[in-house]
C-alpha cells in the first residue's frame, strides 16, 4: 500500500469515526504501528488531523479530502462514467464542467475523443482542469475567477460570477459530493455550491456524473434541486431502487 493510499485510508476513517487510535489504524490498513505513527505526524503537520496521545482526531478539512487523495477512489467507475459521459458531447458544443475528480477523468476522456477533434469550448471553474485542456489545440479554455480552493482546486466567490453570467452552455456536468432525490445535489462547501449553481443555470442541459457511492446522500450545502437536472450518469452498483427513484423524479440513469 502506497503512502497515499494510507493516508486516503486514514482520513477516510476518521471522517468516518471522528477519533482514531494508532492501533485501530494498524489493523484496519494492515500496516505497522511505526507506519501509523508517522502517517499521523505527516498529516498532522498538514493540518489534515489533529494528534492526541495515541492516536488522531479529525478536523473539519477530514470531512472534505483534498483531490489529490480522493483521487484513486472508485478509478475504474469514474473511468467508465467519463466514457459514458463523453458521448454525450457533440463536435462544436459549448461545456461547463466543476472541479472533482470524476469530472477531471471526464475533460481527460473528452481531450482525447476523435469525434471531437474538430474542436468543443469548456468553460470551467476547475484550475487542474483548465491546465490539463490548455494543451490541447482544439479545445478552447474559458476559466472563471475567483479565488482556489485547495481541496478541490476550484475557484469560488463573487468573483466567478462576472464571467458565468456572461456565458451560455450547451451542457454543464457537475460533480457532486452527495445526491439525494429530496434534496437534489449538494456539495460540503458553502462556495462551491453557489458557483456550481450558477454554472448550471447557464446550461441547456444538467448531467451529473457520480459514482454510486455518492447517490442516496446528503452533504451540507445544496447545490440545486433534483428537477433541475436532467441526466444521471453513475456506475452499475446502482441500486435499482435508487435508479427508480431518481427516474421517477425525472432524471434519467445512465449506469455505465
Amino acid at each position: 500500500m502506497s503512502r497515499y493510499d494510507r493516508w486516503n485510508g486514514i482520513l477516510e476513517l476518521l471522517a468516518q469515526e471522528g477519533r482514531l487510535s494508532v492501533e485501530e489504524a494498524s489493523q484496519a490498513l494492515d500496516v505497522s504501528t511505526a507506519t501509523i505513527r508517522r502517517d499521523f505526524d505527516q498529516l498532522a503537520q498538514q493540518q489534515m488531523l489533529m494528534r492526541t496521545r495515541g492516536g488522531a482526531v479529525a478536523q473539519s478539512v477530514s470531512y472534505d479530502l483534498p483531490l489529490r487523495y480522493k483521487t484513486a477512489r472508485h478509478a475504474g467507475e469514474k473511468h467508465r462514467i467519463a466514457a459514458a459521459a463523453a458521448e454525450l458531447v457533440t463536435p462544436g458544443a459549448v461545456v461547463g464542467l466543476n472541479g472533482g475528480t470524476t469530472t477531471s477523468e471526464l475533460a481527460r476522456t473528452l481531450a482525447t475523443q476523435s469525434s471531437l477533434e474538430s474542436g468543443f469550448t469548456v468553460v470551467t471553474n476547475a484550475l487542474n482542469i483548465a491546465a490539463e485542456l490548455t494543451v490541447r489545440r482544439h479545445v478552447k479554455i474559458v476559466v472563471t475567477g475567483g479565488v482556489a480552493r485547495q481541496q478541490s482546486y476550484e475557484l469560488i466567490g463573487p468573483l466567478a460570477t462576472g464571467v458565468l453570467e456572461q456565458v451560455t452552455l450547451d451542457v454543464a456536468f457537475l460533480g457532486v459530493d452527495a445526491l439525494d432525490v429530496d434534496l437534489g445535489a449538494s456539495a460540503h462547501h458553502e462556495g462551491e455550491a453557489s458557483v456550481n449553481n450558477l454554472l448550471i443555470s447557464r446550461a441547456d442541459q444538467v448531467v451529473v456524473v457520480a459514482d454510486s457511492s455518492k447517490v442516496g446522500k446528503r452533504a451540507f450545502s445544496r447545490i440545486c434541486p433534483i428537477q433541475r437536472i436532467d441526466t444521471l450518469v453513475t456506475d452499475t452498483e446502482l441500486p435499482d431502487s435508487e435508479a427508480d427513484r431518481l427516474a421517477d423524479a425525472g432524471v434519467k440513469v445512465v449506469r455505465a
